[in-house]
């Protein structure tokens, strides 16, 4: 093509001089050998200079194609510029333009980059919308909140009406989202339209600011005044009669002040562990919305906590059987709450369990995970109570539980817990065998 370009040129440059040669000749004012030796020195001088322009046209054509490629544009090679005026001076033109545009792409990439790391490090997850009202792409707050559910999320009946009416009214809209999974969270949501879609086709920005720790220290409040004045009522009722009978007709009885003051001493003991309980709970509470990020190595964990239970087991003549798999991976926890896990139900073995019989402890492999469980040998649990055993102050018997030292919280604390390392809670029971309580756990990732 190049070839049959250069070769018209040429002809096209030639053709007058050789129409006037012709002429000429033909009248008989030129001789025919000084003529056609004219007409070759004109098409030789036609070669040159139609060689001579092709190649400063092709030096031009590759400089506009480096600037249609947008690419990065350098000082020009020596030897690369036209030779003719006109079209060097034309060449040094797009050199300047294309040198231009390049820095006007980089400011341009330079600030992308700056608002996209911007947006990254936004503390609320922050999605990007497009036309068809599915997410292009979140920040990191986005995908470490939601993970994979974001497409979920989305699908929440008044999120999508929020959308809607953000769409139609083309104002920004909010919506409180209620998510019931993994955990319960309360997510305060804020969609920002724009007037026309942006040149990635991002048409509004999702913000969600999940609202649950502000919600659950309100209802933290709220549940601690209510619950510490209904089960404080009746030890601080007791330890009043037992001051006003001190006062009086024990005033000069000192047997009786002796066993008064005992009963005052466990009836304190109690409410300092109840005050103490519900205070854990609260925090873990106000936490459970947030998983744990560390790998432990539950094996030691529970050799840990198992070794403070040895006095406790030989007081009531108790045997512990312990079944550890070896080699086993991490998984992903807060150690001191699950020392907590490991602790309560325990303590629930040794205390509801038979006096001389045995507490089994076991850490096995598990689908995914790792499965924890306690088994004591005790009287059981009525399957009709089992579904209510991690509410809050639920007893199955009210007065042994009093007795044992319990303060119907602990198990309601291993649910709490557990929900926060999205593991999973079994409680299973036959009345005359005993009880056993399982957690599952995942592994953590890199295992």
């Amino acid at each position: 093509m190049l070839v049959s370009a250069w070769l018209l040129a040429s002809l096209a440059m030639a053709a007058v001089p050789l129409a006037v040669l012709a002429m000429l000749t033909v009248l008989g004012a030129l001789a025919l050998p000084p003529a056609l030796a004219a007409a070759a020195v004109v098409l030789l001088a036609a070669v040159v200079a139609a060689a001579w322009v092709q190649h400063d046209l092709s030096r031009l054509d590759a400089a506009l194609d480096r600037v249609e490629a947008a690419g990065p544009v350098g000082a020009p090679a020596p030897g690369s510029q036209p030779a003719l005026p006109p079209l060097a001076r034309l060449a040094r033109r797009i050199d300047r333009i294309a040198r231009a545009r390049a820095r006007r792409a980089d400011e341009v990439a330079a600030a992308l980059r700056a608002s996209d790391a911007m947006i990254e490090l936004l503390p609320d997850p922050l999605i990007a919308l497009d036309s068809a009202r599915a997410a292009r792409r979140g920040n990191a707050a986005a995908r470490a909140a939601f993970g994979a559910d974001i497409a979920a999320v989305l699908r929440h009946p008044l999120l999508r009406e929020a959308i809607d009416r953000a769409w139609a009214d083309s104002t920004p809209q909010t919506a409180d989202l209620l998510l019931p999974v993994p955990v319960p969270r309360e997510v305060h949501a804020a969609i920002i339209p724009f007037a026309a879609p942006l040149a990635d086709g991002t048409r509004a920005l999702l913000v969600l600011s999940d609202r649950s720790r502000e919600r659950a220290l309100d209802r933290m409040r709220a549940d601690f005044v209510a619950n510490a004045s209904h089960e404080l009522r009746t030890p601080l009722a007791s330890l009043m009669g037992f001051v006003e009978t001190l006062r009086g007709p024990a005033a000069d009885d000192p047997p009786a002040q002796a066993r008064f003051l005992a009963i005052m001493a466990e009836q304190a003991a109690r409410m300092n562990r109840l005050i103490d309980d519900l205070l854990n709970l609260s925090r873990i509470e106000l936490s459970e919305h947030t998983p744990p990020s560390a790998a432990i190595d539950l094996a030691a964990l529970v050799a840990r906590v198992l070794a403070g239970f040895e006095l406790r087991l030989a007081e009531r003549r108790q045997h512990l059987a312990l079944d550890i798999a070896e080699n086993l991976p991490k998984v992903t926890a807060d150690a001191d709450q699950m020392a907590q896990v490991l602790g309560n139900l325990v303590d629930n073995a040794i205390k509801y369990g038979r006096e001389g019989g045995t507490v089994a402890v076991a850490l096995q492999p598990a689908p995914a995970g790792v499965a924890l469980s306690v088994r004591d040998d005790g009287p059981g649990i009525p399957r009709a109570h089992l579904p209510r055993l991690t509410e809050r102050f639920y007893r199955v018997d009210k007065g042994r539980s009093r007795t044992a030292g319990g303060t119907g919280l602990g198990l309601a604390i291993v649910k709490h817990i557990v929900n926060r390392h999205r593991g999973r809670l079994t409680i299973d029971s036959t009345e005359g065998q005993g009880t056993t309580c399982a957690v599952w756990l995942p592994f953590a990732p890199e295992s």
